[in-house]
C-alpha cells in the first residue's frame, strides 16, 4: 500500500523546503566569535569565572538571572528568570536586540546588535562553546 503519490510526495518535498530554517542553522559561530568581542570585556565565555557580568558557559537551558557564584544581578534581571525565561538561542537573539529595553532596571550597558544576522551568529557561537 502506498501512502503517497508521486506527486504529492513531490509537493510535500516542495513544500519543506519551504519552510523557515532554524536560528541555529543561520547562525554562524565563527563570525559570532567575532562580534562576541564586544562582550568578552565583561562576560567570559570559556570558563565559570565571573566578571563585570555574569560568566556565559552554560547558559543555555539556565534561568535568567542566575549563575552560580554571581552576585550582581539586577533586581530587574533576576524579575525577568523568575517569570520563568530561561535561556535558549531565541531568548539570547530578542535578548542581544535590546537588552535595556527588554529587561528593565537591568545593571546591562550594552545597547545591544542591531542586525539580527550578529545576534544569531553571538548566539550561535555562545551554544557552540557550551
Amino acid at each position: 500500500m502506498r501512502l503517497f503519490t508521486r506527486t504529492a510526495l513531490a509537493g510535500i518535498v516542495a513544500a519543506m523546503a519551504l519552510m523557515p530554517v532554524s536560528a541555529s542553522a543561520e547562525g554562524d559561530a565563527k563570525a559570532g566569535k567575532k562580534v562576541f568581542n564586544k562582550c568578552k570585556a565583561c562576560h567570559s565565555i570559556a570558563n565559570d569565572k565571573h566578571r563585570v557580568g555574569p560568566s556565559l558557559k552554560g547558559i543555555i537551558g539556565r534561568q535568567a538571572g542566575t549563575a552560580d557564584g554571581y552576585t550582581r544581578y539586577s533586581k530587574g534581571m533576576i524579575a525577568y528568570g523568575e517569570g520563568g525565561i530561561i535561556w535558549s538561542e531565541e531568548t539570547l537573539v530578542e535578548y542581544l536586540a535590546d537588552p535595556r529595553g527588554l529587561v528593565k532596571g537591568t545593571r546591562m550597558a550594552f545597547a545591544g546588535l542591531k542586525k539580527e544576522k550578529d545576534r544569531k551568529n553571538v548566539a550561535a557561537y555562545i551554544i557552540s562553546e557550551q
